[in-house]
């Protein structure tokens, strides 16, 4: 992999310790456990699709210029296997981006634990691309 490549797989395993650092956090009374908990799932996820993006394009030159495109190449490639749970991750990226409020704060909440663990598993698979 390339120095360019290699410094973004490096800042997503970053990023990707920071979602398991606040899920390590006890969920009490205090919302800023839940909302910085949902702000970095949100960067992560940013993170994530970009990267794959960079990735694809730089297997096969292409540009792939939609998110959702994104993810369907992923899951063609084999990156993902659980294509539905990161359609499930992207609508609750784009809900949590655009409204505000506490019920859906702690349903996104709620999902992120299985996301963690997705994420972790793509993120193993991606650092094995040369």
């Amino acid at each position: 992999m390339s120095d360019t490549i290699d410094l973004i797989m490096k800042n997503l395993g970053d990023a990707l310790g920071t979602v398991q650092k606040a899920l390590a956090l006890p969920k009490d009374e205090e919302r800023i456990v839940v909302d910085a908990t949902i702000q970095r799932f949100e960067y992560t996820f940013e993170l994530f699709w970009k990267t794959m993006k960079r990735l694809q394009e730089k297997m096969g030159g292409e540009q792939v210029p939609l998110l959702k495109m994104v993810l369907q190449k992923a899951y063609q490639l084999g990156w993902i296997e659980n294509e539905e749970i990161w359609l499930a991750m992207l609508e609750d990226r784009n809900m949590s981006s655009h409204v505000y409020k506490q019920a859906s704060a702690d349903e996104i909440y709620s999902h992120i634990g299985d996301y963690y663990i997705e994420m972790q598993r793509v993120y193993e698979k991606l650092k094995g691309i040369k």
